[in-house]
Order: structure tokens, then sequence, then C-alpha cells
């Protein structure tokens, strides 16, 4: 809240709250809009919900922890997506405008709870446009803020709906905080920087004690089980009969069920079946569940005169022993089948799609043990309460990474139960979510140090860490180019245009004269072959730390052309991730041609530097004729990460022909080192009234 002072009139701000998935969002606006309240702000609205289902979750939560039905003093005039009639806009204009201060008499405050689509956002506009709000403080907060308030039509220099009914409702709020939650913020930190919505400062939420997210699971793989290929449904792979990992996860659902039946019962298990966005295999995958469930319970009931009683044991003895492995004190078979027949007769299978209409929630309360079975509705922002097994077969789509981990509903505060809990997925959704976790703790690392500074958001350079396999977000909503890349062990990092801007060519100047100079005593001759050129001679200091260099020099090496400086950008968020780890690495650097014999280089057709790296040379006067260069590609440490330092005097025009473009030039190039691999995303982001062509 100290971001926007309520004392301060006129002020719009932006902000963005990053938490995990199911981590708890929902209590923190809910406390943030009860500090809003104590702060002076007399109009709270939240945006929660694309759907009916996730709308009336976030509501009844909201309006049960602010005690809204039970408490006395009426603090808040509570709407549920309100219609323009003339009551309501009397009954909240009364509310905001009463500045009065009689002894006794306590103000309220308005809290609109709103579903995001254009019907309720279109009302609350019509609502707020009636309204004298000059001198009120209000707060909006949009839950999943990445998810539909973006304008998808930037491309194409339109605004979507949704988007355009946002932006209206916050232009009828002249004093206002616009707080934007998500657990997955690509989206929002690759949008534009002039757009309105791209956030000028940020808080990252910390879980409370009990929460596991992809840590847990995906570096601790005994919870998470791989679906083979021939059981994923597809176009070239029909299912007629129900897989067997789906078998041995209803197994592990049931049998967990059972423990927690022998145990009274209380909160609640629950499994997800997520085979795919399409409503049809809904159906498919319900009629498998279902069908287990009543032969499991018959068998189960009927004993040893049926055939299978004795199939269905063993296994059931199979899987009780996997979950043994990790469930401390689980009661032996023998113990559980009496509780087994019980959860399967008591636990309730939904079929939760859209097709359907809105879906009523599985009452948690009334019934112990569900299982649901569903699409997209179980996606981003769906609690799946006391969920231990997840049965996820389905593709990766568009790699999209936001959406990828939006659907990971298995992760909340599931600690005191995790040995229960399982995860099937494919390989390469399991290879994604590796990635993905990486990611998101890296991504969190770099926002939390960069806010550490007080700059604001909007300054902090779009580059993170990214598997390649994965794309950060819908690329519909990014406003500005992304450049991807890896550095590999023998890639090279070469700028293609230093010359292009001459307050960087004189920074760099400056930097790497000082540089050399400061380290005259170091540096020593790269040995070679006696009848080696003057311009093949070079010095070199081995074994200097790298994170030395790193804070001496790289990190204040500028290039101004874009391609440049993406890729530099990329390279050294590689460095700082291998200096997390190895904080005493080591490298070389190599000071090439000192004595100017090369001093001269030219541009290509496109104005790109041509050969700055030299090839090798040889003694033809010698049959056969012997290598005395290797060429300047192999001036490097066979293991660990080199720069070269390039001096070039001058810079001709295409093929040396026409003026001197560039004088007196340095430029750094850099070999990555073994395992510095990393993949990463920067974006072409430029502060707001910076342009460059």
């Amino acid at each position: 809240m100290s971001k926007a002072s309520p004392t301060e009139y006129g002020a719009r701000r932006t902000g963005l709250v990053i938490g995990y998935v199911q981590s708890g969002k929902t209590v923190s606006f809910t406390t943030v809009a009860a500090l809003a309240r104590d702060n002076g702000f007399r109009l709270v609205i939240i945006c929660s919900g694309v759907n009916v289902n996730l709308y009336e979750q976030s509501r009844d939560r909201l309006r049960r922890d602010l005690r809204i039905d039970d408490r006395k003093d009426r603090a808040w005039l509570f709407i549920d997506n309100p219609r323009p009639r003339v009551q309501v806009i009397q009954s909240i204009e009364g509310a905001v405008s009463d500045d009065s201060a009689l002894p006794g008499l306590a103000r309220q405050t308005v809290l609109i709870t709103l579903m995001k689509n254009g019907t309720h956002l279109d009302n609350a506009i019509t609502i707020l446009s009636r309204l004298k709000l000059e001198t009120v403080r209000a707060l909006i907060v949009d839950d999943e803020a990445d998810q539909a308030s973006l304008n998808n039509r930037v491309a194409v220099g339109l605004e979507s709906a949704t988007y355009k009914r946002i932006l209206e409702m916050r232009s009828k709020l002249p004093n206002h905080t616009f707080l934007e939650y998500t657990a997955t913020p690509q989206a929002l930190l690759l949008i534009n920087l002039i757009d309105v919505l791209s956030p000028d400062f940020a808080d990252i939420l910390s879980v409370g004690t009990g929460y596991v997210g992809g840590k847990a699971f995906f570096q601790r793989r005994d919870l998470i089980r791989r679906i083979p290929d021939d059981e994923i449904p597809g176009p070239d792979n029909v299912l007629d009969e129900p897989p067997a990992t789906l078998s041995e996860a209803l197994f592990l659902f049931f049998l967990g069920a059972a423990e927690g039946f022998s145990k009274g019962g209380l909160g609640n298990r629950s499994m997800m079946v997520h085979p795919s966005h399409r409503v049809e295999s809904h159906g498919e995958y319900y009629r498998w569940v279902t069908g287990a469930q009543k032969l499991w319970l018959k068998l189960l009931l009927v004993g040893e005169s049926d055939p299978d009683y004795h199939d269905l044991l063993a296994k059931l003895a199979t899987v009780h022993a996997e979950l043994k492995k990790t469930v401390r004190d689980l009661p032996g078979l023998n113990e559980l089948l009496p509780y087994l027949s019980h959860a399967l007769k008591m636990t309730q299978v939904h079929e939760v799609n859209r097709a359907k209409g809105p879906t009523p929630q599985p009452d948690w309360l009334q019934s112990y043990s569900h299982i649901l079975v569903g699409g997209e509705v179980l996606n981003r922002g769906y609690t799946v309460e006391g969920l231990t097994v997840t049965y996820m077969p389905r593709s990766l789509g568009t790699h999209q990474a936001d959406t990828i981990q939006q659907r990971a509903r298995w992760f909340g505060y599931k600690e005191e139960y995790l040995g229960f809990c399982r995860v099937f997925l494919p390989a390469d959704a399991i290879q994604a979510y590796l990635g993905y976790v990486e990611h998101e703790e890296k991504l969190r690392k770099q926002i939390a140090k960069y806010l550490s500074s007080g700059k604001s958001l909007k300054a902090w350079k779009r580059a993170f860490f990214l598997d390649p396999s994965l794309k950060p977000t819908r690329s519909s909503v990014v406003g500005a180019a992304l450049f991807r890349g890896n550095f590999s062990v023998g890639d090279w990092f070469d700028p293609e245009r230093p010359y292009i801007d001459t307050d960087a060519v004189r920074a760099n100047r400056e930097l790497i004269d000082g540089f050399v100079r400061d380290h005259e005593a170091s540096w020593r001759e790269w040995p070679g072959h006696p009848k080696r050129t003057q311009a093949t001679r070079h010095n070199v200091i081995n074994d200097y730390s790298l994170s030395q260099l790193h804070s001496e020099l790289l990190t204040s090496v500028r290039y101004a052309w874009l391609r440049d400086s993406m890729a530099y950008t990329g390279l050294l968020l590689q460095i700082s991730n291998y200096l997390e780890s190895h904080p005493r690495a080591l490298c070389t650097i190599v000071h090439m041609d000192p004595q100017g014999a090369r001093e001269v280089r030219s541009l290509d057709e496109d104005g790109d530097v041509q050969n700055l790296f030299q090839g090798p040379n040889y003694d033809n006067s010698q049959q056969p004729r012997v290598e005395t260069y290797p060429g300047d590609r192999q001036i490097r440490d066979p293991v660990n990460f080199t720069i070269q330092l390039h001096h070039l005097a001058r810079i001709l025009g295409v093929k040396g022909k026409g003026d001197v473009v560039g004088s007196d030039v340095w430029l750094v190039a850099a070999h990555v080192g073994k395992g510095m691999e990393a993949g990463w995303v920067v974006q072409a982001q430029l502060p707001p009234g910076d342009e460059q062509d």
C-alpha cells in the first residue's frame, strides 16, 4: 500500500503481485483490501474469474474472510456484480461521499466484486461514470491479471474487448491503485512498457509453512509418474479401454482415501483427471473412472467367489507397496480393505466442463472424497481441495510456459499428506515442468534483487532464463520482439555492429583501455609457432577470477545495436547463473594483436563487421605445409570461459570502400565454457520515450 499513498490525489499506480500456483493469493488480496480500508480507501473493486465457477469461488472466500455476513459494524458495503440501478448508485454514492467524522460513526468502504466479462464490466463502468469520484481513493485488484485483461490484439494495432473495458474502468477513477495478481507474470512483464497495464512496482509473495510447489514434485521424482506414449490419446492413438496408468492412479487415490476414512475422514481427499481441452474426451474418461469404481466395489463386496477378486488384490498389493515408500505408518492392505470399499462407495465423481454450463462446486463440506474429470475449467485459479492424485495425459500444445504452469493444480499446502500425492504426466510434460521450475525460481530471484534497488519495474531489463522448448507466453499480447538464445560450449559471442553509437564506442574505449592498462604487469604472450605473423601474436591473462571480470568489465560493456545488445544480455545471464553455483570459477582474457598489426576491418553489405576472427595461417615452404596459426577461434581456454579483446583502429565502409565509419573501436568476443549452457529470453523493450530504428 505504500507504493500509492492514499494522501496523494491524482495518483494512478499499477503494481504486480507475484505468487505461486495455489499459494494463497486470494488471502493476500483480501488482506490488502482490509488494509486499504484502514488507510482511507473508500472503494475497492475485485475483478476475479472469467467463468462462474472461479468467480464464485473467489467471491465466497472474500465474503467469508472479511466477515461480510456476520459482522455488526457494517464496515463494508458489499455489492456482487452490481447493475446500474438507481438504488445501487445511490448506495455507493452515499458511502463514498460521506466525509463526516461524527463521533461513534464509522465510514463505510464499498467493496464490489466483478466477474471479468463484458456485461459485468460494462455495468461497473456505467455506475462509476455516474458518481463523483474526484476525491475518492480506490483500489482495483485484478486477479489472474495475465489471463483476460491484456490486449491480445496488440500485434495488429487494435484493442481487445476486455482490455478496453479495463482501461475505461480505470479512467473513471482519478485516484487509484491497480494491483495485478498472478503466479505466472511473464505476459505482464512482456507487454509494451507504455501500456497502462505494464506494472511500475511489484511485490513477491512468500509462501507459508506447509506449501509444496515445483521443487517438491519435480526435484523429488518419486512423486512423478510417466504416462507411456501409447497411453496418451490422440488422432493417431485412439484408446479403446482405460490405460494402465489411469488404473494405477485410481488405485493410488482410493487407497489414500481409504487411509483417510480410517482416520475419520477429516478435511478432503480428491483426484483430478485432466485428459484434454476436448469436452468429448472428458465423457470418455468419466465413464472409465466410474466404471472402474463400480467394478472394484463389486469385486470387493463379492469377494473370493469372483475369479477377478484375486487379480484385483494382486494389483492393490503392488500399488500399496508403492504408496508405502512415501507414506510413513501406512496401514496394511488387509486393514485398509474395509475402508477401501467405503471409499469406493462414497467418492463422488464430477464431470467439470463449460459445455454443460456453470458447474456446481463439489460439496467439500458434505463429502470427503471427490474425483474431478475435466479440462480448461480445472486450469487457472480452480482450487481442488485435498488434491492428492493428478492424471493429465494431455499434450503441451503450444508449449506456452505460463499456461503449462497454471495447470499445476497439485501445488499447494499439502506437506502433511505429500506422501499420498502422485502426478501422472507424459515425458515431454515432465521435462517442461523441470525447466519451468528452474525458470520460475530464477525469475523471482531476479525481480526480487532488482526491486531491492528501489527502482521502477519499468526500468528492469526484460531478460530471464527459460528452457528453449518453452514459449514464455502467448505472442498475441507481447508488444515487442523476443530474442532467444543459449550459448553452448563451442559457441562464440561476437558483436555485429559495435561501431554504430559514438557514446557506446567512447564508453567501451575508456573502460577497456583502462582495464588493459591496469593489468599491464599481468599480461603474458600466448605461446605459438615461431613463424606466426605479428598480427597473430596475442597477450593473455590466465586463471583470472570470472566473478571479478564480470563485475569489473563485462557488466559495463555497452552495445547499441539491438541484436548485439540482446545477445550480450543473454550472455551475461548465463555468466551470472554459472557464478551462482561456481563463485570461484576462473577465466582466460586474451588481448588480441596488442601491437595493432591488423587494425582495419570493413563491413559487409548488411553493415556487419567482416572477418573479425582471422583464420588459420600456414607455412607453404614446407611439404606438407605446416600450420603456423590455428585461427582466432582456437585462441581460448579448452574448458574455462574466455574473452577476447579486439581493438579496431578503423572500420571502413562496405567491403573496404567509402568513408571510415568507426575509429578506435573496442569490442569483446566471448567463448562459453563447459557447464555454462542455459536457455534465455530477452525482450527488445525500450523505456517510454526512447526510440531506435
